[in-house]
């Protein structure tokens, strides 16, 4: 890791691979939204169906492998597993997750699964 986490990240990423639902909501502002997938899921209800769901229900674990600050943000590089539908997914698969954190709480959270760049 290049960055320390946040305490409210590396509290969610504990939650994750704990599966705690409870903990891993506790961890949004009432009001925070995430995009996984292309989807936008919006406030601390919508993100409780989802984490329940996606996230515990799919026994999704991380681990980290980077932590970059970009200008108080922070993303984080995780190998990511679980029983969710790996079809067409490479054997390891990374992906980053982009943290907007005001007054101790995630106010986004942006799932993305990049390519490599050709550049």
């Amino acid at each position: 890791m290049t960055t320390p986490l946040p305490p409210v990240v590396a509290e969610y990423l504990a939650a994750v691979n704990a599966f705690d639902l409870d903990r891993m909501v506790a961890t949004f502002a009432p009001d925070a939204y995430v995009n996984d997938a292309r989807r936008e899921i919006n406030g601390v209800d919508a993100i409780r169906r989802w984490a329940e769901k996606e996230m515990v229900g799919d026994h999704v674990t991380m681990e980290v492998r980077e932590v970059v600050d970009h200008h108080g943000d922070t993303i984080v590089r995780s190998r990511y597993d679980g029983t969710y539908d790996k079809t067409n997914l490479p054997a390891e698969l990374v992906m980053s997750d982009h943290f907007s954190v005001r007054d101790g709480k995630i106010v986004s959270l942006a799932v993305i699964r990049n390519q490599p760049s050709p550049y």
